[in-house]
């Protein structure tokens, strides 16, 4: 099986991380592959810059099919381009903010999300409320850049933490350089602590094996 985590920034350390996260909960038989756009922004962080990233998405889509690649990962929290994906794709395209939303929902009655910065609130409130879980979902934010995160996103820990609450009964990482906080964050909250990226590899696969794709009867269909 061959995968493609698509990243929508510029920002190749980013790919490399998320493509080392994602590799980690693969099948062993899956080849997971990075995508970064060649021209594009450094991370998204606005309305304006999801444009960009989007257009982004396409461009490693249309290469990933000419590549034979079977099933994608957007890793962008918001599913930034994840539609117009899905469109062109033969295979499934999953989007990271989609597969921690269906996650959590599976193993948890309330949870939140906290992403950064503040100003990205409505990306990540725009796929809760398509899902049909704002009754269930919280969205928080901190407000730090995405390109602070380039070094490790270590130090974020503690801020983090507070901004969970007694009944968050599980967390959900609001950004794709976010996966190293997993493992000291489910160890600080004593709650499930979901990243996307992850989540999301095993649902592509899942839906490969299943012979599964997006429906061409009407709003997906190829353009």
């Amino acid at each position: 099986m061959k995968l493609m985590v698509i990243n929508p920034n510029t920002t190749r350390s980013m790919t490399d991380t998320v493509v080392e996260a994602a590799r980690k909960v693969a099948r062993p038989d899956t080849m997971i592959i990075g995508g970064t756009p060649s021209s594009g922004v450094p991370s998204v962080e606005s309305h304006y810059e999801e444009v960009y990233g989007a257009l982004g998405v396409i461009d490693q889509v249309r290469k990933g099919e000419e590549q034979g690649i079977q099933g994608y990962v957007v890793a962008c929290f918001g599913d930034t381009g994840v539609p117009a994906a899905r469109e062109l794709a033969n295979g499934p395209v999953v989007g990271m903010t989609e597969a921690a939303l269906m996650t959590a929902a599976l193993i948890a009655h309330r949870f939140t999300i906290v992403t950064l910065p503040r100003r990205t609130i409505a990306h990540s409130e725009r796929v809760v409320q398509a899902l049909g879980l704002s009754h269930r979902c919280t969205v928080r934010a901190v407000d730090v850049p995405v390109a602070d995160l380039e070094g490790g996103s270590a130090h974020l820990a503690g801020i983090f933490a507070e901004q969970v609450r007694a009944d968050d009964e599980a967390l959900i990482l609001g950004c794709a350089g976010l996966t190293d906080l997993v493992a000291p964050l489910t160890a600080r909250l004593g709650r499930p602590v979901i990243d996307g990226v992850t989540a999301a590899i095993p649902l592509v696969e899942g839906l490969i094996a299943q012979g599964l794709t997006a429906s061409r009867v009407n709003t997906w269909r190829h353009p």
